[in-house]
């Protein structure tokens, strides 16, 4: 499965088991290179899937003349 095909949530679910494993110190150096990939290939998804999801969110705060307003945000 292509990582940019994952979700925000299902990606940085695999980075937090790739940090884990990490930090516990027992895994071979050919393995913690592979994770170590896979952890900032997964990182350059969540930041692109990150910065795609604020676009949206200046393109939809857009005022009536098409310049941006900015609003404070309330969870209503």
């Amino acid at each position: 499965m292509k990582q940019q095909s994952k979700t925000f949530e299902a990606s940085l679910t695999r980075l937090e088991e790739i940090v884990q494993r990490m930090e516990n110190g027992d895994v071979p150096l050919e393995e913690a290179l592979k994770l170590f990939e896979e952890g900032t290939g997964l990182v350059s998804s969540c930041t692109k899937l990150l910065d795609e999801a604020e676009l949206k969110v200046v393109q939809l705060t857009k005022g009536a003349d098409g310049a941006p307003e900015e609003r404070t945000f309330t969870d209503e």
